[in-house]
Formats: C-alpha cells, structure tokens, sequence
C-alpha cells in the first residue's frame, strides 16, 4: 500500500495556495505516486485542468473540494466573519459523485453565500450520492466541536455525517509538529473513530510544494488578507512550515501508531475512479417543427433567403451548396441557425450590429442569413479560412453589438435558451512580474514608493506578453545591480518569483458566453460574479472551448462572443438624430458603397472619430493613398500595423502608379493586384499556393497557418511539397523557389482579411454618416463621451 494526498490546495484557492498544478502532479509522479487529489477551497476553479495535466502525465485525478459548510441553514447570514463556514473534505468517487460535486459548489456560491460560499446538510443529503467525506482540518465543523470541549455535540455531529455518507465518511486527521491543539483533538478523533468504527484517513492540508515556500506562502496570505508579515497571525506557515507535499516516508513516519489512516488513503484512491466526457462539441437545442433537422432548416432558410441578399450565378450557388455541405456534414448546422436568430433579433429592435468580425465573413452562407454584411465573393474571401474541412475544430463566430445595448442581446438569448443553460465565462487575473513586486513589497512592510521603483525597473513585455522577473533580470542592468546589492530588493524578487504567474483573482471574460443544451451544472460549477451579480461559470474558456486548446483538451460547450463596440453605439445614435431631424431612415446595411462624399472625405483626412482611420498616422495615409474603393479602406485597416507598415511605401507606389508593379509571374496578377502587388493579407498566401501548386483551399489553410506561426520543421515539408508541385504544372524550380519565398517572407506580416474587410466596412459607415449628416454624427459623438 502506498500514501496518497487527498487534501491539496493549488493555486486556485486563490491567494492561498502556492502549487502550480502542473508542478504538483509532476512531484508526486517523480516521487512515484500514482493518485493525487485536488481540494481547493469552496470552488472547482482548477478542477478540469488538474484532470486534464494528471490525465496527460499518467497519474489518476481524484477531484474534489474543501467546502465550507454552515452550521444550520446556508440561508442563514446573521454570524459575524469566519464564524459560519466549517470545512469539509469531498472527493468524487465517479461521475455522478462529479455532477454532485459542481452541484454543491454552485449552490453554495448562490443561496449559501455569506462572506464564503456555503452548504448545509440539507444540500449534502440531497446531493451527497457519489461522494466521499471527511471530517475536516481544525476548522472543520467536528474538530471544532471539540475544540469548544463540545464533546456532545462532536459526537451527533458524526452520526449526522455518517446518516448521509455511510461507510463513503472518514474522520481525517493531521499531525503538524508543534501544533499542541491538534495534537489534542486528535485524540478525541482517535476515540470517535473506535467507538463508532470509522476509519481514519491522513492528510496534510497541502498549500505548496516544498517546505522552503513556506515563507512565501505566508507573503501570499499577508497579500490576501491586507496584512505585513509583521503583524501577528494565528497559525503562521513560518513557525510551522509544514504544510507542504510531503513524501510518503516522512508521512508515515507521522502516523506510525496508526499506520491504517495512511493505508486508508490508498483504499479511498482506488474507490475514486473519475472518467470525464470531453473533446466532442455540446450545442445548444434549436427550436425546429417536428421531425426537422437542424440541417433541413439551415438549407431551407438560406435558400429563401438567397434572393433578397445575392443575385444568384452559377458561382453564386456553387459556393452555397459546397459551404452547406460542409457545414451540415460537420454538425454546425444548428451552430449556425442559433447565431443568425439573435444577430437578427438584434437587428429588429433597432440594436446596431457589426458587418461581421473575423473569419466568419469568409462564409456566403452567413452573408445570406444576415449573420454577417462581407459578400465574399466581392471581396474575394475563401471559405476555407473560416472553416477549413481538413481540420476537426469548430468555427468560432464572434459578433459586435452597440457597446450600451450588448446585454439585450444576452438576455434575449438567456431567456430562449433558459437561465439555467446560459452564463458568461470566469477568468483568472494572474501574478504578473510587476504586480507580484508591489504585492510582495506591500506585505514585507516595504513603502509604496519603494514598491513603485522595484516594479517600474520590470522592463514591459513585448507585444503585450508579461516577462518574467528572471527575464528582467538579464534585461535591466538598473534591476539587476539592485538585486544584487540590495537586501530588500533581492529578498522581494525571490519570493516574488515564487508567486508569479499564479492566479491571484478571478474576473468576468470581456465577452464570451455559454450555452447549454443540459443545466449547466451538467457540465460545469458556476458562481454569482461580486460586482454585478453575473451568472458565470467557475471553469475558463481553456477548459470550456475546443477552438481555445489543442487536442480537443476542453468540455466542447459552446462559446460566443457577444462583443460591445463604442462606434456601433455612436452609428445607431446618429441614425435616431438623422431620422429625428431629417425624417430620413438610414439602414446602413444597405447604404452605397462607392459614395463620393465619403471617399473625398477620407482621402482629405478628415477622419476624427472615424472609426479604425482617426490616428494622426492613419489620415497622412488615407491623404497619401486616396481611397476611391472598399478594398483600398481594407488595406489601410490590415496595413496600419507595426510590422505590416513596411509594407506601405510599396502599397502607395503601386496604388499611385500601376505601371510600376511587378509581379513574379503573371498569374500572380489576379490575385495580387487589389493590393498592388504587395502581399497583404494571409488569404492571398492560399491563392498562391492553390493556383501556383494545385494546393486543396483546405491544405493552402494548413500552409497560410504554418507560415504564419514559423513552424520550421512543418515549413520545410510545405517547402518541398510546393516545389514539386509546383514543377508539376509547369513552373520552373528557381520560379516556385521565388514564389515560395515571396510568400513566406510576407506571411508573417499578413492579416486576416475578412477581419480586415468587416472593419473596415464599419470605417466606412462612420465615413458615410460623417461625410452626409456631419451635425448628427458629431452629436453622436459627443453623446457617447459624455456616457
């Protein structure tokens, strides 16, 4: 028999918990265990990823909880701070024990919440089937008892625990050298144990690693409570650092007179046997007539609507069919059929709704059903960089709503689909470089200005990546001489060290969104957001949504981003003030795309509070290039990067004088020439590698991505595979050769283009309205600053 930890704390017990759970389950697997759990306070936050990492290192995941629990109801909320929240142990022995465990946790967060969320029996009778329980740590409810010398109680408090769980209930006890208390209460543990024959089970209370991080660990308390490392504290991990993930000798060497609570932990491990449905998409029910398909309602619906949105070609209805095949044959058809009912919704109550975001305009099947205003026809967008076939992940369809009006949207979708299935998504704040810094410096005693100047000698990551204190170190001499000659520097930067990159809050995700075809509690914890009182779940999208990971390493419900944007609330303010003052009803899905007052006003620059073209860059380019037509705005919108603004002195030379553009070959021409012979977007990388060397739209996705992503190995193959097949349809060697260079020279610069091309429909709406009702549109403007 070996020693299993069943009561670990990570980093989700935020700022209480050190361990990494990544670094956890490689300790125990380097020191030969096979089965750790995880029982993070109150939450699940960090469930799914610890089942996950254990799944992919080969050591079994026993999920579980420390709960809080009341002493009467959860609905009580009278008692004063930490007199009201006994912890107990849980552990999920399977998937039903699993399901009760999300259960417990959300309802705690929503009915028992009263300064830590909270059960009670009554939700532990009702939701207990699966689970096993132990009694506790000091705080636990039975502990506590006798530690009040409430003997009595103590005892009826067991017999009610064993009434729900039965045999599935353990008495835990802990052994800290040094802790006289516990050792005390052990005894009447012990006691219990006999009289009522219930077995013992060791643990540890683990909250980080190595015993060297309990300094560290105390920082991290000092941080969550307010408080210096000065201040007097009731059980400091300095003077008992002992709660850290022990090897199986130094715990049996702890319970060496009752060897069966270390043997027991083996026995609970092999009793929890948690398999995990995950990786396949989970969609919502669309409401269809009876014996419909999802797949036959799609089809049927883009095909009454095609007249009123295209005139229909050969071409036209090609591109339909072969999109609504793959569509349906993939199982996206009700995906589809969910966006364009609330997009549309949205249209009919006067909510004002971007062209489209992303590489969802590449679909013609989205312009048709209104989802999107990018025919990609016109603007010569492939499908495939939307949905490719050859690749398993769904697409991802993200939408712009009037930034005052988004949660309309999320309610009438909330209201469809059921509150119970619909919810916005948790995200952690982490420990970054500088914030660790100053929280660390805060709770050493060290002055905020003292802080201040550690943390602004951090250098900024670059591209909006964090650097790591160990990074800033090689990059910033000014840090680097402070640490090595300041004791206060080096003693904040060392812990801090330890601390960064953990989760240190959580937050509400800026837009993504849940829904459901099953209770959400199905599939994953939710909790009430503080603020604002949103429902949202206690998993993030990483955990949630296939397109966030690889290997289809996440539950698959689906996610949409319901995205507020300011100018969509400025253009839906300007249309009211034209209507109120001029009695004219713009619909601005439907206004011209080739207006002369709108071109002459962005190639006059006068483009303030023009959305995407107001930077004092953006109009010396727009007077420099002149725009006279759309795909001239979508360059401006992919170009005005860094990186890609290289690009610009080529673009201008070939709008200004054509002649003066050269292409590598003449069939390059048709596909580089709306951008005057500069590679601009990743789409155009697909055109080449289709038209020059016969590549599958599905295969030139797979290159667009590789090149983009400078995969080298991946690169090399593309390499030789274009070549070839290059020299297969009549090119010459040194000519693919130039090709293939050509484009992975500029892949890195390319943009998305459908992206490009709804934003820079957007710039031109604002253009518009500026250009023909400019009172209206400043008033709008104003309007929203003034919001």
């Amino acid at each position: 028999m070996s020693f299993v930890h069943l009561h670990v704390h990570s980093e989700y017990s935020l700022l209480d918990g050190l361990t990494k759970i990544d670094e956890l389950v490689a300790k125990v697997k380097a020191e030969g265990g096979d089965s750790v759990a995880l029982t993070d306070h109150g939450a699940m936050y960090g469930s799914f990823r610890f089942y996950i990492e254990a799944k992919k290192q080969g050591v079994k995941p026993i999920v579980g909880m420390e709960a809080y629990k009341a002493e009467g109801s959860r609905f009580d909320k009278k008692k004063k701070m930490g007199a009201d929240q006994f912890h107990l142990t849980l552990l999920a022995k399977d998937l039903t024990g699993y399901k009760n465990l999300m259960k417990l946790t959300t309802l705690a967060h929503l009915e028992g919440f009263h300064y830590k969320p909270r059960v009670d029996f009554e939700l532990l009778k009702k939701y207990g089937e699966g689970l096993i329980a132990f009694s506790g740590c000091l705080n636990g409810e039975i502990p506590s008892a006798i530690r009040s010398a409430q003997l009595s109680k103590a005892e009826k408090l067991l017999q009610e625990y064993l009434e729900i769980f039965g045999s599935n209930f353990y008495i835990e006890i802990q052994r800290v050298p040094g802790v006289e208390e516990l050792e005390d209460v052990n005894k009447e543990l012990i006691k219990l144990s006999r009289k009522y024959s219930v077995p013992l089970v060791a643990t540890n209370d683990v909250h980080y690693l190595n015993k060297d991080d309990a300094y560290a660990q105390e920082v991290l308390l000092c941080i969550q409570t307010l408080h210096t490392i000065f201040e007097e504290r009731p059980m400091s991990m300095i003077d008992t650092p002992e709660f850290y993930l022990k090897s199986e000798k130094e715990m049996r060497g702890l319970f060496l007179d009752i060897p069966e609570a270390i043997e027991n932990t083996q026995k609970i491990a092999d009793m929890c046997n948690l398999d995990l449905p995950y990786g396949k998409w989970v969609l919502p029910v669309y409401p269809l007539a009876k014996n419909e398909t999802p797949e036959d309602h799609l089809r049927k619906m883009v095909k009454d609507k095609t007249a009123s949105r295209i005139t229909s070609t050969p071409e036209a209805e090609q591109r339909l069919t072969y999109e609504l095949d793959i569509i349906c044959s993939k199982g996206y058809a009700t995906y589809f059929l969910i966006v364009q009912d609330f997009v549309n919704w949205a249209k009919q109550q006067g909510i004002a709704v971007g062209p489209g975001r992303g590489s969802v305009a590449g679909s013609l099947a989205a312009y048709v059903l209104k989802i999107t205003d990018i025919n990609p026809l016109e603007y010569n967008i492939p499908f495939e960089r939307f949905l490719n076939p050859d690749r398993p992940t769904p697409p991802d369809i993200d939408i712009d709503f009037a930034d005052i009006r988004r949660d309309e949207v999320l309610a009438y979708v909330t209201k469809k689909y059921g509150e119970d299935k619909v919810a916005q998504i948790i995200t952690f704040g982490r420990m970054e470089a500088r914030l660790a810094v100053r929280d660390v410096s805060r709770a050493l005693g060290l002055s905020y200005t003292q802080g201040d100047r550690l943390a602004k000698m951090i250098p900024q990551g670059k591209q909006g990546f964090a650097i790591t204190i160990d990074k800033a170190l090689e990059e910033s001499p000014v840090l680097k001489l402070a640490y090595t000659q300041e004791d206060d520097t080096k003693k904040v930067l060392d812990i801090a060290k330890k601390l960064e990159g953990i989760a240190r809050h959580s937050s509400v995700h800026a837009a993504g969104v849940i829904i459901s075809d099953k209770p959400l509690t199905e599939y994953v914890p939710i909790q009430k957001e503080s603020k604002a009182g949103k429902i949202i779940t206690q998993y993030d999208m990483y955990c949630l949504d296939l397109n966030a990971v690889s290997n289809n390493e996440a539950i698959g419900l689906l996610k949409i981003d319901f995205l507020g944007l300011r100018n969509l609330t400025i253009i839906e303010d300007a249309i009211i003030f034209v209507e109120t003052r001029t009695g004219n009803k713009i619909d601005i899905h439907n206004i011209p795309l080739d207006d002369a007052k709108t071109f002459k006003l962005i190639s006059l620059g006068k483009t303030i509070g023009v959305f995407q073209l107001e930077s004092r860059g953006m109009r010396r380019l727009a007077k420099d290039l002149r725009p006279n037509k759309m795909s001239d705005i979508t360059a401006m919108v992919a170009l005005y990067r860094p990186g890609p603004m290289d690009l610009i002195p080529s673009f201008l030379k070939g709008k200004l004088n054509q002649k003066s553009i050269r292409y590598l070959h003449k069939d390059l021409q048709s596909i580089l020439s709306e951008t005057y012979g500069v590679l601009v977007y990743q789409e155009q990388v697909m055109e080449i590698a289709h038209k020059i060397a016969s590549y599958s739209m599905g295969e030139a996705d797979g290159l667009r991505l590789a090149m983009g992503k400078k995969k080298k190995s991946l690169m090399k193959k593309e390499r030789i595979k274009f070549i070839e097949q290059a020299i297969n349809n009549g090119y010459t060697k040194k000519l693919a050769e130039q090709i293939f260079n050509f484009m992975e020279k500029f892949a890195a610069y390319g943009f998305n283009k459908p992206h490009s091309a709804s934003y820079g429909l957007i710039a031109y709406w604002t253009a518009y309205i500026k250009a023909n009702y400019p009172v209206e549109y400043m008033s709008a403007l104003l309007t929203a600053e003034l919001q």
